[in-house]
Protein backbone atom coordinates (compact mmCIF):
# COMPACT_ATOMS: atom_id res chain seq x y z
CA UNK A 1 0.00 0.00 0.00
CA UNK A 2 3.11 2.67 0.20
CA UNK A 3 3.38 2.75 -3.33
CA UNK A 4 0.38 1.31 -5.27
CA UNK A 5 -3.26 0.61 -3.34
CA UNK A 6 -6.31 -1.00 -5.50
CA UNK A 7 -9.09 1.63 -6.43
CA UNK A 8 -10.85 3.65 -4.67
CA UNK A 9 -14.06 1.27 -2.92
CA UNK A 10 -17.37 1.16 -4.29
CA UNK A 11 -18.66 2.07 -0.68
CA UNK A 12 -22.36 1.89 -1.28
CA UNK A 13 -21.82 -1.31 -2.95
CA UNK A 14 -19.80 -2.55 -0.44
CA UNK A 15 -22.16 -1.82 2.01
CA UNK A 16 -24.91 -2.93 1.09
CA UNK A 17 -22.54 -6.14 0.48
CA UNK A 18 -21.57 -6.21 4.41
CA UNK A 19 -25.21 -5.62 5.18
CA UNK A 20 -26.31 -8.62 3.12
CA UNK A 21 -23.40 -10.53 4.76
CA UNK A 22 -24.74 -9.83 8.74
CA UNK A 23 -28.35 -10.31 8.01
CA UNK A 24 -27.43 -13.56 6.14
CA UNK A 25 -25.53 -14.61 9.41
CA UNK A 26 -28.13 -12.91 11.78
CA UNK A 27 -30.58 -16.10 12.63
CA UNK A 28 -27.39 -18.76 14.00
CA UNK A 29 -27.25 -18.49 17.68
CA UNK A 30 -23.34 -18.49 18.09
CA UNK A 31 -21.23 -19.09 21.34
CA UNK A 32 -17.96 -19.15 23.32
CA UNK A 33 -18.03 -22.85 21.54
CA UNK A 34 -20.10 -24.72 19.26
CA UNK A 35 -21.68 -25.43 16.25
CA UNK A 36 -22.89 -21.90 15.59
CA UNK A 37 -19.40 -20.65 15.88
CA UNK A 38 -18.29 -23.13 13.95
CA UNK A 39 -21.18 -22.31 11.43
CA UNK A 40 -20.24 -18.67 11.05
CA UNK A 41 -16.63 -18.98 10.87
CA UNK A 42 -17.16 -21.50 7.92
CA UNK A 43 -19.30 -18.60 6.21
CA UNK A 44 -16.63 -16.28 6.58
CA UNK A 45 -14.03 -18.55 5.17
CA UNK A 46 -16.40 -18.81 1.87
CA UNK A 47 -14.89 -15.14 1.74
CA UNK A 48 -11.34 -15.47 2.88
CA UNK A 49 -10.48 -18.84 1.77
CA UNK A 50 -6.94 -18.28 3.10
CA UNK A 51 -8.16 -18.33 6.64
CA UNK A 52 -7.80 -21.10 9.09
CA UNK A 53 -10.08 -22.55 11.72
CA UNK A 54 -8.20 -23.64 14.23
CA UNK A 55 -9.88 -25.82 16.95
CA UNK A 56 -8.53 -26.03 20.53
CA UNK A 57 -9.89 -28.90 23.12
CA UNK A 58 -11.69 -27.83 26.11
CA UNK A 59 -9.67 -27.94 29.17
CA UNK A 60 -6.74 -26.28 27.53
CA UNK A 61 -4.89 -23.34 29.72
CA UNK A 62 -4.44 -20.33 28.86
CA UNK A 63 -3.02 -17.83 31.38
CA UNK A 64 -5.41 -17.72 34.52
CA UNK A 65 -8.33 -19.43 32.14
CA UNK A 66 -9.39 -22.45 31.04
CA UNK A 67 -11.21 -23.38 27.18
CA UNK A 68 -14.59 -23.84 28.89
CA UNK A 69 -16.17 -27.12 27.25
CA UNK A 70 -18.65 -26.83 24.20
CA UNK A 71 -22.31 -26.12 24.19
CA UNK A 72 -24.29 -27.31 21.71
CA UNK A 73 -28.25 -26.17 22.26
CA UNK A 74 -31.06 -28.14 19.93
CA UNK A 75 -34.12 -26.37 21.69
CA UNK A 76 -35.35 -24.85 24.13
CA UNK A 77 -39.24 -23.61 25.58
CA UNK A 78 -41.81 -22.93 28.58
CA UNK A 79 -44.70 -24.17 28.50
CA UNK A 80 -47.85 -22.24 30.50
CA UNK A 81 -50.52 -23.65 32.38
CA UNK A 82 -52.99 -23.30 29.67
CA UNK A 83 -50.78 -25.66 27.57
CA UNK A 84 -49.42 -22.95 25.33
CA UNK A 85 -45.76 -22.00 24.51
CA UNK A 86 -45.10 -18.83 26.29
CA UNK A 87 -41.45 -18.91 25.02
CA UNK A 88 -39.38 -21.01 22.40
CA UNK A 89 -35.76 -20.96 21.24
CA UNK A 90 -36.80 -21.41 17.87
CA UNK A 91 -38.64 -17.57 17.53
CA UNK A 92 -35.25 -16.07 19.08
CA UNK A 93 -32.25 -17.67 20.12
CA UNK A 94 -32.25 -14.45 22.78
CA UNK A 95 -34.85 -16.33 24.86
CA UNK A 96 -32.18 -18.63 26.40
CA UNK A 97 -29.16 -17.84 28.79
CA UNK A 98 -26.14 -18.12 26.68
CA UNK A 99 -24.37 -21.60 27.97
CA UNK A 100 -27.63 -22.75 30.11
CA UNK A 101 -27.49 -26.10 31.13
CA UNK A 102 -29.75 -28.79 30.21
CA UNK A 103 -33.39 -28.86 32.32
CA UNK A 104 -36.68 -30.10 32.02
CA UNK A 105 -38.77 -29.97 34.94
CA UNK A 106 -42.42 -28.58 35.65
CA UNK A 107 -42.55 -25.29 38.65
CA UNK A 108 -44.03 -22.84 39.79
CA UNK A 109 -44.85 -19.37 38.50
CA UNK A 110 -42.64 -18.46 41.91
CA UNK A 111 -40.46 -21.23 41.45
CA UNK A 112 -39.71 -20.06 37.66
CA UNK A 113 -39.53 -16.33 38.64
CA UNK A 114 -35.94 -17.17 39.58
CA UNK A 115 -34.77 -18.02 35.97
CA UNK A 116 -36.47 -15.42 33.95
CA UNK A 117 -34.81 -12.29 33.07
CA UNK A 118 -36.19 -9.17 31.52
CA UNK A 119 -35.53 -5.39 31.25
CA UNK A 120 -38.63 -3.60 32.68
CA UNK A 121 -37.10 -0.09 31.50
CA UNK A 122 -37.21 -1.47 27.54
CA UNK A 123 -40.45 -3.32 28.46
CA UNK A 124 -40.38 -4.80 24.50
CA UNK A 125 -36.58 -5.87 24.29
CA UNK A 126 -35.48 -9.22 25.44
CA UNK A 127 -32.43 -9.33 26.90
CA UNK A 128 -29.05 -10.82 26.34
CA UNK A 129 -27.74 -12.69 29.10
CA UNK A 130 -24.89 -15.36 29.51
CA UNK A 131 -24.00 -17.89 32.38
CA UNK A 132 -20.23 -18.83 30.53
CA UNK A 133 -17.93 -20.21 33.49
CA UNK A 134 -20.90 -20.92 36.30
CA UNK A 135 -23.36 -23.74 35.68
CA UNK A 136 -26.91 -21.87 35.35
CA UNK A 137 -30.25 -22.19 33.53
CA UNK A 138 -32.57 -19.35 32.21
CA UNK A 139 -35.04 -17.33 29.95
CA UNK A 140 -35.28 -14.69 28.76
CA UNK A 141 -38.40 -12.44 27.52
CA UNK A 142 -40.10 -9.10 26.98
CA UNK A 143 -40.72 -7.44 30.71
CA UNK A 144 -44.57 -6.95 28.62
CA UNK A 145 -44.87 -10.73 28.33
CA UNK A 146 -43.51 -11.46 31.99
CA UNK A 147 -46.13 -9.16 33.68
CA UNK A 148 -48.70 -11.44 31.91
CA UNK A 149 -47.60 -14.94 32.76
CA UNK A 150 -50.49 -16.27 35.43
CA UNK A 151 -49.89 -18.64 38.41
CA UNK A 152 -49.70 -21.98 37.87
CA UNK A 153 -47.36 -25.34 36.71
CA UNK A 154 -44.62 -24.75 33.90
CA UNK A 155 -42.93 -26.97 32.04
CA UNK A 156 -39.59 -25.96 31.32
CA UNK A 157 -37.35 -27.82 28.79
CA UNK A 158 -33.58 -26.75 27.30
CA UNK A 159 -32.25 -29.63 25.81
CA UNK A 160 -28.77 -28.89 25.70
CA UNK A 161 -25.06 -30.14 26.28
CA UNK A 162 -22.10 -29.04 27.85
CA UNK A 163 -19.50 -31.61 26.96
CA UNK A 164 -15.42 -31.63 26.17
CA UNK A 165 -15.26 -30.47 23.03
CA UNK A 166 -13.57 -27.65 21.03
CA UNK A 167 -13.03 -23.65 20.65
CA UNK A 168 -12.97 -22.50 17.16
CA UNK A 169 -11.31 -19.49 15.88
CA UNK A 170 -10.27 -18.45 12.78
CA UNK A 171 -6.80 -16.74 11.64
CA UNK A 172 -5.48 -15.06 8.65
CA UNK A 173 -2.22 -14.39 7.63
CA UNK A 174 -1.51 -11.93 4.69
CA UNK A 175 1.65 -11.56 4.28
CA UNK A 176 3.33 -7.94 3.60
CA UNK A 177 7.10 -6.81 2.41
CA UNK A 178 8.22 -6.90 5.85
CA UNK A 179 7.49 -8.85 9.44
CA UNK A 180 6.35 -6.06 11.06
CA UNK A 181 2.48 -6.16 11.78
CA UNK A 182 -0.49 -4.83 11.74
CA UNK A 183 -3.42 -6.83 13.97
CA UNK A 184 -6.94 -6.64 13.64
CA UNK A 185 -8.93 -8.96 15.76
CA UNK A 186 -12.80 -9.05 15.95
CA UNK A 187 -15.43 -11.50 17.96
CA UNK A 188 -17.97 -14.55 16.75
CA UNK A 189 -19.55 -15.26 20.03
CA UNK A 190 -22.86 -13.63 20.04
CA UNK A 191 -26.18 -14.85 18.95
CA UNK A 192 -28.62 -12.60 17.01
CA UNK A 193 -27.63 -8.86 17.63
CA UNK A 194 -26.54 -7.05 14.43
CA UNK A 195 -24.02 -4.28 15.82
CA UNK A 196 -22.34 -5.70 19.24
CA UNK A 197 -21.94 -9.17 17.02
CA UNK A 198 -21.71 -9.19 13.34
CA UNK A 199 -20.76 -5.89 11.96
CA UNK A 200 -17.59 -6.67 13.79
CA UNK A 201 -16.77 -9.43 11.23
CA UNK A 202 -18.33 -7.85 8.55
CA UNK A 203 -16.30 -4.58 8.43
CA UNK A 204 -13.05 -6.78 9.24
CA UNK A 205 -14.10 -9.43 6.44
CA UNK A 206 -14.61 -6.52 4.07
CA UNK A 207 -11.00 -5.01 4.77
CA UNK A 208 -8.83 -8.09 4.51
CA UNK A 209 -10.49 -8.20 0.55
CA UNK A 210 -8.80 -4.64 0.34
CA UNK A 211 -5.89 -5.47 2.00
CA UNK A 212 -5.15 -8.72 -0.10
CA UNK A 213 -5.20 -6.54 -3.22
CA UNK A 214 -3.23 -4.16 -2.31
CA UNK A 215 0.85 -3.99 -2.31
CA UNK A 216 1.84 -3.77 1.57
CA UNK A 217 4.47 -2.99 3.70
CA UNK A 218 3.34 -4.77 6.83
CA UNK A 219 2.18 -7.95 7.34
CA UNK A 220 -1.79 -8.44 8.64
CA UNK A 221 -2.47 -10.56 11.15
CA UNK A 222 -6.39 -11.05 11.10
CA UNK A 223 -8.84 -12.75 13.69
CA UNK A 224 -11.88 -13.77 14.12
CA UNK A 225 -12.42 -15.40 18.00
CA UNK A 226 -14.55 -15.64 20.63
CA UNK A 227 -14.16 -12.48 23.08
CA UNK A 228 -12.49 -12.41 26.06
CA UNK A 229 -11.14 -16.74 26.12
CA UNK A 230 -10.27 -15.87 22.31
CA UNK A 231 -8.31 -13.21 22.80
CA UNK A 232 -6.54 -14.94 25.98
CA UNK A 233 -6.36 -18.16 24.11
CA UNK A 234 -4.67 -16.18 20.77
CA UNK A 235 -2.09 -14.34 23.14
CA UNK A 236 -1.21 -17.24 25.22
CA UNK A 237 -0.26 -18.84 21.79
CA UNK A 238 1.36 -15.83 19.95
CA UNK A 239 2.78 -13.18 22.42
CA UNK A 240 5.86 -13.29 22.05
CA UNK A 241 5.45 -12.89 18.03
CA UNK A 242 2.74 -10.12 18.42
CA UNK A 243 5.14 -8.14 21.10
CA UNK A 244 8.28 -8.27 19.03
CA UNK A 245 5.97 -7.60 15.63
CA UNK A 246 2.65 -5.73 15.89
CA UNK A 247 3.07 -1.92 14.83
CA UNK A 248 -0.43 -0.68 15.05
CA UNK A 249 -3.64 -2.48 15.49
CA UNK A 250 -7.63 -2.40 15.66
CA UNK A 251 -10.45 -4.41 17.81
CA UNK A 252 -13.60 -4.17 15.70
CA UNK A 253 -16.86 -3.99 17.00
CA UNK A 254 -19.81 -2.28 17.32
CA UNK A 255 -19.43 -0.11 13.66
CA UNK A 256 -22.76 -0.79 11.82
CA UNK A 257 -25.13 1.75 12.74
CA UNK A 258 -25.56 5.56 11.31
CA UNK A 259 -25.64 7.36 14.84
CA UNK A 260 -22.26 8.53 15.98
CA UNK A 261 -18.35 7.43 15.40
CA UNK A 262 -16.59 6.75 18.22
CA UNK A 263 -13.01 5.97 19.02
CA UNK A 264 -11.05 4.20 22.26
CA UNK A 265 -7.64 4.80 23.41
CA UNK A 266 -5.04 2.37 24.08
CA UNK A 267 -3.91 2.21 27.69
CA UNK A 268 -0.41 3.68 26.18
CA UNK A 269 -2.93 6.30 24.63
CA UNK A 270 0.04 7.17 22.12
CA UNK A 271 0.39 4.73 19.94
CA UNK A 272 0.55 4.88 16.13
CA UNK A 273 -2.84 3.43 16.24
CA UNK A 274 -4.20 6.09 18.78
CA UNK A 275 -2.32 9.21 16.33
CA UNK A 276 -3.91 7.52 13.58
CA UNK A 277 -7.35 7.06 14.38
CA UNK A 278 -7.77 10.50 15.86
CA UNK A 279 -6.45 11.93 12.65
CA UNK A 280 -8.45 9.56 10.39
CA UNK A 281 -11.49 10.74 12.53
CA UNK A 282 -10.85 14.14 12.68
CA UNK A 283 -11.45 14.25 9.34
CA UNK A 284 -14.15 11.74 8.06
CA UNK A 285 -16.18 12.40 11.70
CA UNK A 286 -14.87 15.58 13.30
CA UNK A 287 -17.49 15.37 16.03
CA UNK A 288 -16.92 11.87 17.19
CA UNK A 289 -16.83 10.97 20.28
CA UNK A 290 -13.79 9.89 22.26
CA UNK A 291 -13.27 6.99 25.01
CA UNK A 292 -9.95 6.79 27.47
CA UNK A 293 -9.01 3.13 28.23
CA UNK A 294 -10.78 3.46 31.73
CA UNK A 295 -14.14 3.09 29.55
CA UNK A 296 -12.67 -0.14 27.95
CA UNK A 297 -15.29 -3.24 27.68
CA UNK A 298 -13.81 -5.54 24.90
CA UNK A 299 -10.63 -7.30 23.78
CA UNK A 300 -8.58 -4.59 24.04
CA UNK A 301 -8.63 -5.15 27.81
CA UNK A 302 -6.55 -8.18 26.86
CA UNK A 303 -4.22 -6.81 23.97
CA UNK A 304 -3.56 -3.79 26.04
CA UNK A 305 -3.11 -5.90 29.29
CA UNK A 306 0.22 -5.24 31.34
CA UNK A 307 2.92 -7.47 30.04
CA UNK A 308 0.99 -7.84 26.59
CA UNK A 309 1.42 -3.96 25.50
CA UNK A 310 -0.11 -4.18 22.49
CA UNK A 311 -1.20 -0.80 20.65
CA UNK A 312 -4.88 -1.98 19.72
CA UNK A 313 -7.33 0.96 19.60
CA UNK A 314 -10.92 1.27 18.74
CA UNK A 315 -12.77 3.06 16.07
CA UNK A 316 -16.06 2.19 16.40
CA UNK A 317 -19.69 3.67 15.49
CA UNK A 318 -21.91 3.75 18.96
CA UNK A 319 -19.00 2.51 21.42
CA UNK A 320 -20.80 -0.87 23.06
CA UNK A 321 -22.35 0.09 26.07
CA UNK A 322 -23.77 3.43 24.92
CA UNK A 323 -26.57 3.24 23.11
CA UNK A 324 -30.19 1.68 24.31
CA UNK A 325 -30.26 -1.68 22.66
CA UNK A 326 -26.87 -2.70 23.31
CA UNK A 327 -26.94 -6.60 24.39
CA UNK A 328 -30.97 -7.01 23.73
CA UNK A 329 -33.21 -7.62 20.54
CA UNK A 330 -33.64 -4.37 19.56
CA UNK A 331 -30.14 -4.41 18.35
CA UNK A 332 -31.46 -5.88 14.46
CA UNK A 333 -31.14 -5.67 11.14
CA UNK A 334 -32.69 -1.67 11.40
CA UNK A 335 -30.02 -0.56 13.66
CA UNK A 336 -27.28 -1.89 11.19
CA UNK A 337 -27.53 -0.41 8.07
CA UNK A 338 -25.38 0.04 4.69
CA UNK A 339 -23.86 3.07 5.06
CA UNK A 340 -23.27 2.90 9.07
CA UNK A 341 -20.67 -0.09 7.66
CA UNK A 342 -19.71 1.30 4.69
CA UNK A 343 -18.67 4.31 7.25
CA UNK A 344 -16.58 2.38 9.26
CA UNK A 345 -14.96 0.66 6.85
CA UNK A 346 -13.63 3.55 5.28
CA UNK A 347 -12.76 5.47 7.84
CA UNK A 348 -10.84 1.89 9.41
CA UNK A 349 -9.41 2.08 5.52
CA UNK A 350 -8.03 4.88 5.54
CA UNK A 351 -6.31 4.30 8.79
CA UNK A 352 -4.67 1.29 7.37
CA UNK A 353 -3.91 2.81 4.53
CA UNK A 354 -2.21 5.77 6.56
CA UNK A 355 -0.47 3.88 8.48
CA UNK A 356 1.44 1.81 5.53
CA UNK A 357 2.25 5.15 4.05
CA UNK A 358 3.52 6.39 7.12
CA UNK A 359 7.51 7.54 7.19
CA UNK A 360 9.43 10.71 6.97
CA UNK A 361 10.47 12.86 4.71
CA UNK A 362 13.14 15.72 4.23
CA UNK A 363 13.81 18.19 1.35
CA UNK A 364 16.90 17.92 -0.92
CA UNK A 365 17.04 21.75 -1.67
CA UNK A 366 17.47 24.42 0.86
CA UNK A 367 15.10 27.18 0.42
CA UNK A 368 11.76 26.65 -1.02
CA UNK A 369 12.49 24.64 -4.52
CA UNK A 370 11.44 26.22 -8.15
CA UNK A 371 8.49 24.60 -8.58
CA UNK A 372 7.40 26.46 -12.01
CA UNK A 373 10.19 25.02 -13.78
CA UNK A 374 9.15 21.50 -12.03
CA UNK A 375 5.20 22.14 -13.72
CA UNK A 376 3.95 21.94 -10.14
CA UNK A 377 3.33 25.91 -9.82
CA UNK A 378 -0.05 26.48 -11.61
CA UNK A 379 0.16 29.75 -14.62
CA UNK A 380 -3.42 29.32 -15.11
CA UNK A 381 -6.26 30.02 -12.63
CA UNK A 382 -7.95 26.85 -11.53
CA UNK A 383 -10.54 25.79 -9.19
CA UNK A 384 -8.85 24.45 -5.59
CA UNK A 385 -5.37 26.43 -7.12
CA UNK A 386 -4.84 28.40 -4.36
CA UNK A 387 -5.64 25.27 -1.58
CA UNK A 388 -3.49 23.05 -3.32
CA UNK A 389 -0.28 25.31 -3.76
CA UNK A 390 -1.42 26.36 0.02
CA UNK A 391 -0.90 22.69 1.12
CA UNK A 392 1.98 22.31 -0.75
CA UNK A 393 4.42 24.46 0.22
CA UNK A 394 3.20 23.98 4.07
CA UNK A 395 4.08 20.23 2.87
CA UNK A 396 7.70 21.66 1.99
CA UNK A 397 8.17 23.83 5.18
CA UNK A 398 7.47 20.13 7.28
CA UNK A 399 9.84 18.06 5.34
CA UNK A 400 12.72 18.59 7.63
CA UNK A 401 13.42 14.95 8.52
CA UNK A 402 11.39 14.89 11.78
CA UNK A 403 7.79 14.99 10.87
CA UNK A 404 5.94 11.73 10.07
CA UNK A 405 3.23 11.78 7.68
CA UNK A 406 0.67 11.74 10.38
CA UNK A 407 2.83 14.63 12.60
CA UNK A 408 3.25 16.80 9.54
CA UNK A 409 -0.81 16.72 8.63
CA UNK A 410 -2.18 17.25 11.90
CA UNK A 411 0.28 19.95 11.59
CA UNK A 412 -0.85 21.78 8.89
CA UNK A 413 -4.46 20.69 9.00
CA UNK A 414 -5.03 18.27 6.06
CA UNK A 415 -5.56 14.85 5.43
CA UNK A 416 -2.75 13.04 5.94
CA UNK A 417 -3.46 10.84 2.45
CA UNK A 418 -3.60 14.55 0.61
CA UNK A 419 -0.57 15.11 2.13
CA UNK A 420 0.78 12.09 1.15
CA UNK A 421 0.01 12.23 -2.82
CA UNK A 422 1.84 15.67 -2.90
CA UNK A 423 4.77 13.96 -0.88
CA UNK A 424 5.28 11.32 -3.89
CA UNK A 425 5.26 14.18 -6.30
CA UNK A 426 8.16 15.94 -4.62
CA UNK A 427 9.97 12.95 -4.18
CA UNK A 428 9.80 11.70 -8.06
CA UNK A 429 10.56 15.76 -8.73
CA UNK A 430 13.76 14.37 -6.50
CA UNK A 431 13.35 17.27 -4.58
CA UNK A 432 12.33 15.08 -1.13
CA UNK A 433 14.13 11.93 -0.25
CA UNK A 434 12.81 9.81 2.41
CA UNK A 435 14.74 9.91 5.54
CA UNK A 436 15.21 5.78 5.80
CA UNK A 437 16.28 5.91 1.95
CA UNK A 438 19.19 9.07 2.82
CA UNK A 439 20.42 7.04 5.62
CA UNK A 440 20.94 4.31 4.09
CA UNK A 441 23.11 5.83 1.50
Amino acid sequence: MTNATPETPDLTAIGQQMHDFVRDLFPICRSLTGPGTRETLEVIKTHLPDMVIHSVPSGTKAFDWEVPPEWTIRSAHIIGPDGQKVVDFADNNLHVMGYATPVSAQMTLDELQSHLYSLPEQPDAIPYVTSYYRPNWGFCMTDTQRQTLKEGTYTVLIDADLEPGELNYGELIIPGATTDEVFLSTYVCHPSMANNELSGPAVTTWLAKWIAQADRRYTYRIVFIPETIGSILYLSRHKDQMKAHVKAGFNISCVGDDRCYSYLESRATNTLSDRVAQHVLSHHAPDYLRYSFLERGSDERQYCAPGIDLPIAAVMRSKYGEYPEYHTSLDDLTLVTPTGLSGNYEALRQCLEIIEANDTWQMNVLCEPQLGKRGLYPNTSVANGARVVKTLMNVIAYLDGTHDLISLANTIQRPALECKALIDTLVAQGVATRVGERSSQ
